[in-house]
């Protein structure tokens, strides 16, 4: 059969990659698809750069922001046994420092440790040689080095001579986020725990059914009073000296004392 006129004209189009007019049309549309490309691609690049560097005010001011200071008291237990205090770092920059009697000091210095950042998870990364996590609990000497006898992985046994020896044991963390609070918090996971204001937080290795206990009353004084101290200092005006005419009556007003904070118990 022979070929239609049209059904020619199609073979002799696709032979040649189409028409002259399609021919003339393509490279404009080609390259300037990938130019459009291209512009679009710097502007999405440029846009996320700025996104990143400027964050959205909801996000920047979530608590505690930078220049915020804030206080939480320490416990580390282990089968049954409360571990000596963690030593204060006077070398330590970042965010979180420790002062006796195991205060904790929050003091974000960047976005690394501000906000949704501090958390007991980024405390322990930031001390020298502690580790706190769902598999590990290790609390190293006062000079940050490692220490086996202080060194504990879940689900091994309580060593000897502690309340619960040869007990199975698991890593947890307890914290209180009010003084009214009585029952803890109990997680396995120390970076979901955020910081606020006046917190209570163990860090624990116990056999099942053992409730680590809160920080002892000596640390939450501590910390109570470093944070009236640290509100006082950052909050308190005192009055400017003033020039009085002659004859004039000058009146003196003496700052209240600050008042007491009475911590309970446990």
């Amino acid at each position: 059969m022979a070929k239609s006129a049209t059904g020619k004209w199609v073979s002799r189009v696709g032979a040649s990659g189409g028409g002259k007019t399609y021919k003339r049309s393509r490279p404009s549309n080609y390259y300037g698809a990938l130019i459009l490309i291209v512009v679009l691609g710097l502007l999405a690049t440029v846009w996320a750069r700025y996104d990143y560097q400027h964050p959205a005010p909801a996000a920047a001011s979530t608590p505690p922001a930078v220049g915020t200071t804030w206080f939480a008291a320490l416990s580390v237990q282990a089968c049954g046994k409360t571990l000596p205090d963690l030593s204060p770092d006077p070398t330590n920059r970042g965010g979180f420092t420790i002062q006796e009697p195991n205060v904790i000091r929050v003091s974000p210095v960047s976005a690394a440790d501000a906000g949704n950042n501090a958390t007991v998870g980024q405390f322990a990364a930031e001390y020298p040689g502690l580790i706190a996590s769902s598999a590990e609990l290790a609390i190293p000497t006062r000079n940050g080095a490692p220490n086996a006898a202080t060194t504990y992985h879940d689900g091994q046994a309580c060593p000897a001579r502690t309340p619960y020896a040869g007990r199975t044991g698991h890593i947890v963390f307890a914290y209180w986020s009010t003084f009214g609070q009585k029952k803890p918090t109990i997680t396995t996971n120390p970076s979901s725990i955020k910081f606020v204001q006046y917190m209570r937080v163990t860090m624990a290795f116990e056999p099942t059914g053992v409730v680590p206990r809160p920080p002892a009353q000596a640390s939450v004084v501590a910390m109570v009073k470093a944070g009236q101290a640290s509100t006082v200092t950052t909050t308190t005006t005192l009055p400017s000296p003033t020039t009085t005419l002659k004859g004039a009556t000058t009146t003196t007003t003496t700052p209240a004392a600050p008042t007491t904070t009475t911590v309970p118990k446990g």
